[in-house]
This record gives C-alpha cells, structure tokens and sequence, in this order.
C-alpha cells in the first residue's frame, strides 16, 4: 500500500529497505558492472567520489549503466543466474505478513530488474506483499529498443543528484507519525549498505546496516546511529524485540554501536567518532 494508506492501517512497525546487496547477497548494478561493465576498480573510484562528496550518486550509476553495453533481456538472464537471496529474507516476510508490518523497498535501481528477482528468489505470493518505489527503464537513440544494447537505459525516479531520493519517500510518513498520539506511532525501520542509501540513512527511527560495507564508513563520518547486520536473521530478531516492547530502537541502536566498536578494536580497525 502507498502513503498514506500504509499509515492508515495503523502498523506498528514499518520496514524501508534497500534491494541491492541487502535483500540479495550481491548487488545486481555492481555485479554486471564489475564482470560485464567497466570493472571494480573504476567503479569503486567512483562510488568513493559520492561518499567524499565530490560527484553525485546519480552520475556515477550512469556511468556504470553506460559501460554495460548489452540488451537488456540479456540482464536480466544473467541475475537470475548470478543473484542470491539474504537466506533469511524469505523468513522475515513470513513474519511480516503475518504481523502485518508493511515492506517497502527503496532501491536506485530499476523495478524490472528487482520485480524479475523477486519473483524468481522470492515467489510471486510474498512478492505481492511488497511496495517497490525505484527507477524505470526508458528507451534511447539510437536502437530505441530493449532487445538492443544502445537501445535502452534508466530513468531516474527523480531530479535529485541520487537519481532516487530516497528520503523524499521516507520524510512524507515521518512527518505525518510526528502528528500522531506518541502511542498511536509506529516505528520507522530502514536497511541498507550502500551509498546509494546515504540520503535514507537519517529519516528513520533505526538504521541496520549491513556489516563491511559503504553505508557503515559513511554513518561513522557523520554521525549516524546504526546498527550492523551480518544477514536478515538479526534484522528480523531485532524487528521483533521492537515490536513486541521487548527493547526500544536507542537501546539496540547503543547495542549496536558497543558490538561494532568491539569488533573494531579487536580486528584493528581504525575508529571514526560516532556521536548521537
């Protein structure tokens, strides 16, 4: 259901999440982009521009749109081949379902390459539980065609540098909650792992990020609580504990914070300052 429909069925908790490299193992625009594409080591020059801030998320997935240079059916065979699911995503949607806690995917990339996956990784019964908000295909000169590599290429879902604000869909609930009775709210949950996510990264209640990836360098620099996840099994547990009453979002995300910081330390790494 789209706002504000989605509040109007008065959830307790509802889910934002990232598609790529979150719900799935791999990310799909990286995987063809690193074996197909351009390759690894200028794609991730590229993304490390976004997370200094010296170019934008929107110019960089172009870019690596552009190198792929194939038929877009051709695509979408190979992530069907290549793309995993998070072994216990299946699990937390069950859970949802029957919950009726509402799942809404945010993702910078194209809804016919995550509605493929999702009907081939997830099945078409629980896929109808999810609301998909990303980019378009659209076609171009000069083959103007899917079935041709310089015949198609994205449409961004907006004008922002992200191509895909995805705050812009986020801060409609947040504002709405903020008028609501304080036992009338639901709590707004979002996970993600990458700079694609940097623009949802402060609009929800809690931040699960998935554990070794860009979105943990980029909410150490900034200050952003989150907490880390190694796969939707601890999102899923935590999502109950929140649900039930069991542990408010500060608690797990100052859990969060203590267990990453531990690791941290013990593995060498060099800490950035979070502060709250």
């Amino acid at each position: 259901m789209p706002f504000p429909e989605t509040l109007n069925a008065k959830p307790r908790v509802i889910f934002f999440t990232d598609f790529d490299g979150t719900i799935t193992l791999q990310d799909t625009n990286d995987f063809i982009t690193d074996n197909y594409g351009m390759g690894k080591a200028e794609r991730r020059q590229l993304f490390h521009a976004v997370i200094d801030n010296t170019d934008t998320f929107r110019n960089t997935f172009q870019k690596m749109l552009d190198s792929w240079k194939m038929p877009f059916p051709q695509v979408l065979s190979i992530l069907r081949d290549n793309i995993s699911l998070d072994p216990h995503f299946r699990d937390f949607m069950v859970w949802a379902r029957a919950h009726d806690v509402p799942v809404v995917v945010l993702s910078s990339g194209m809804i016919p390459v995550i509605e493929t996956l999702l009907r081939h990784l997830l099945g078409e019964e629980l896929m109808r539980d999810i609301e998909i908000v990303a980019n378009e295909t659209q076609l171009r000169a000069p083959g103007n065609s899917l079935d041709v590599a310089d015949g198609w290429t994205i449409k961004f879902h907006d004008d922002s540098g992200f191509g895909h604000d995805k705050s812009l869909t986020i801060r409609p609930y947040a504002d709405a909650i903020a008028k609501m009775a304080p036992d009338e709210r639901p709590t707004l949950l979002y996970a993600g792992d990458g700079v694609s996510d940097l623009s949802a990264a402060r609009e929800t209640d809690l931040l699960f990020a998935r554990a070794g990836q860009d979105l943990i360098t980029y909410c150490e620099r900034e200050g952003i609580p989150f907490t880390e996840f190694e796969s939707w099994k601890t999102i899923l547990q935590e999502t109950q504990d929140i649900y039930h009453g069991r542990k408010t979002v500060k608690k797990i995300a100052a859990e969060g914070l203590k267990k990453h910081r531990t690791y941290s330390i013990e593995h060498g790494e060099q800490m950035r300052p979070t502060t709250h």
